[in-house]
């Protein structure tokens, strides 16, 4: 980026975001979500996390007033921000007018043909990655659209509440690993990259933040035959967490087949007394043939 643009000085500076909210009389809608990060030191560890370069695309989401999206447009070929709240449109069109590698997208990203979208902006480019800073409130139904979409996605790179981030790298065993982590792991590798506090926010938020990496696997983790089935069967080992796997299918498989429920588990090489919480994804994955072979089919 060239001296004398308009986004030469850190939009994410505090100074820069009090002057740009007070231009332009912006005030924050809590049920948007919205908080501004104002901490360089925070947006540089999430921008070098996403690996970008000049040949890359890196598509964010929730760009506030552009501290990520400056950031990312100096790293990256080509940045498209979808903002959700038009009042922030003309505030970024002005801040972004010197920079051409920006587009701007108004619209819902969980209402978006993210596809077309992508296929339109980041045409010629030799890969694409989701950096965004995600409002709480959504952040699990965003993440599952890229995954569940199969996007032609390199990375994940967002920030998001703590305990939502444990949860998604939690492994076996542990009282964070659940159906979130499963559907993340299934189709990513995750990597903590560094915990966030919520004073480096304007407003604070009342809990602290993390930035985790997702790397899309080219496929992935486990061998499902069928992916909807494979994720009814994870749902339902989770249903209660104190209770055993046996007792938790019961519902899935119907009461009166709970007594096949032990030996369908031993046959997988699974204790009818262990916990969903203590199954890896290869088990989950053996599991849910095994349920299908049976016709169980939730």
């Amino acid at each position: 980026m060239t001296e004398g643009t308009r986004t030469s000085v850190d939009v994410g500076s505090p100074k820069r975001t009090k002057d740009i909210i007070a231009k332009y009389g912006f005030t924050f809608k809590k049920s948007l979500g919205q908080n501004f990060l104002i901490d360089q030191n925070i947006l540089r560890k999430i921008v070098g996390a996403a690996e970008l370069d000049k040949t890359k695309g890196a598509l964010e989401i929730g760009p506030g007033i552009g501290a990520l999206t400056q950031q990312l447009s100096q790293e990256a070929g080509r940045v498209t921000a979808i903002e959700i709240d038009n009042r922030l449109i003309p505030i970024l069109q002005d801040v972004f007018a010197d920079s051409p590698n920006v587009h701007v997208e108004h619209g819902d990203v969980l209402k978006l043909n993210l596809s077309e979208l992508m296929e339109k902006q980041f045409a010629g480019l030799s890969g694409v990655s989701v950096v965004a800073n995600l409002p709480y409130y959504v952040t699990t139904p965003i993440l599952m659209k890229l995954l569940e979409e199969k996007l032609p996605l390199e990375n994940i790179v967002v920030m998001i509440q703590k305990e939502v981030a444990q949860r998604m790298a939690a492994k076996p065993g542990g009282k964070d690993y659940g159906s979130l982590s499963v559907a993340v792991q299934y189709y990513c590798v995750p990597e903590l990259v560094c915990i966030v506090p919520h004073t480096v926010f304007i407003p604070q938020p009342n809990v602290d933040s993390a930035v985790i990496k997702l790397s899309v696997r080219e496929k992935p983790a486990v061998d499902v035959e069928d992916e909807d089935h494979f994720f009814r069967t994870v749902q339902a080992s989770f249903a209660q967490r104190r209770k055993t796997l046996a007792n938790n299918l019961t519902a899935f498989v119907g009461k009166a087949n709970r007594e096949q429920l032990g030996p369908l588990l031993n046959s997988c090489g699974i204790d009818p007394i262990r916990r969903g919480e203590t199954l890896s994804l290869e088990e989950f994955a053996a599991l849910s043939k095994a349920l299908l072979a049976a016709g169980f089919k939730g």
